[in-house]
């Protein structure tokens, strides 16, 4: 089992696929670059806990055939 997401991450990350989903891919790094160019995150912490969740949600959805 994994590390489970709070519910700021789960939104801004949802937020951010639904504006920008042309900008994120499956792959992690590629991901935090967007990130940062589209959101002034906090901490590193946080960019990476939010790249992780995004390229989490975009192999479900790139399995699903979405």
């Amino acid at each position: 089992m994994g590390r489970i997401k709070t519910i700021s991450i789960k939104s801004l990350g949802n937020e951010l696929i639904k504006d920008n989903a042309d900008k994120f891919t499956d792959d992690f790094d590629k991901n935090k670059i967007a990130i940062g160019e589209l959101k002034d995150v906090k901490s590193k912490k946080q960019r990476n806990v939010l790249a992780g969740y995004i390229t989490r949600e975009m192999r479900k959805a790139k399995k699903s055939g979405l």
